[in-house]
């Protein structure tokens, strides 16, 4: 494992599921903590760390909103800057394409895309200046290959990983790199719920016939932040059910 001891990292919709596990993993490797919710975090999520983390609280979709947060946070005393930005906070609104409203469409790519960008764009301002840093999103196979019901997500998905290489480009010649990870099937809520004849269909297009937990979507995050020669790329995590 990478040490990331005395770097500073900041996972968006680090509150529960992946985003919890990447910066528990994080943690875990010495990093110094920065976590993310729409709403307060429970004392009890904080009682997790090894170290007590910092905590931010905004609607990614609100670009005044993260910006004055982020500003806020370069401004507090001690703080020596982000070193590693993870983009994980997302949302989905399923339904087929010929009855989704255009709210349920233009919320998900807000918040999924251009949330994405409004978190990024002040971080990656302090990025330049500092020269150097890490930037992973978090993508979706989705986003490669699309799906039934999720037009809107597989765009604000998709979305993320042009979003990727472009910024990759931007940022390479100040020693920034920008990666995504594209994660397939993982075990959460969402899975949970689903009837047993859906989940053995799901995994009969997945070559290693299993869902992905959490915490190896993780580990990928943390080679991709500690990878100092990878940048542009879209790691998918998904038991090869993209190939």
């Amino acid at each position: 494992m990478t040490d990331f001891k005395n770097k500073t990292v900041l996972v968006t919709g680090s509150s529960r599921g992946i985003g919890l596990a990447i910066a528990k993993a994080f943690d875990a490797a010495g990093a110094n903590l920065i976590l993310h919710a729409r709403s307060e975090i429970k004392p009890e999520v904080l009682a997790e760390f090894q170290q007590t983390p910092r905590t931010l609280q905004f609607d990614i979709s609100d670009a005044e909103a993260a910006e004055a947060s982020i500003k806020a946070l370069y401004k507090q005393e001690g703080f020596a800057g982000i070193d590693v930005l993870i983009n994980n906070a997302g949302i989905t609104k399923d339904q087929l394409a010929m009855a989704m409203s255009p709210a349920d469409f233009a919320n998900v790519v807000n918040v999924n895309l251009n949330g994405t960008f409004n978190v990024t764009q002040p971080v990656f301002k302090k990025m330049i200046r500092q020269k150097h840093g890490a930037i992973i999103n978090l993508s979706s196979v989705v986003g490669l290959m699309g799906n039934m019901g999720q037009v809107n997500y597989a765009a604000s998905k998709a979305g993320i990983i042009g979003f990727t290489k472009s910024l990759a480009k931007e940022g390479a010649r100040r020693g920034i790199r920008v990666n995504a990870i594209a994660p397939g099937m993982i075990v959460s809520d969402m899975t949970a719920v689903l009837p047993e004849t859906t989940q053995s269909e799901i995994l009969k297009n997945i070559p290693l016939s299993r869902f992905g937990e959490s915490s190896e979507v993780a580990e990928a995050v943390l080679f991709l932040a500690g990878s100092a020669y990878i940048t542009g790329q879209t790691l998918t995590v998904d038991g090869g059910l993209y190939i």
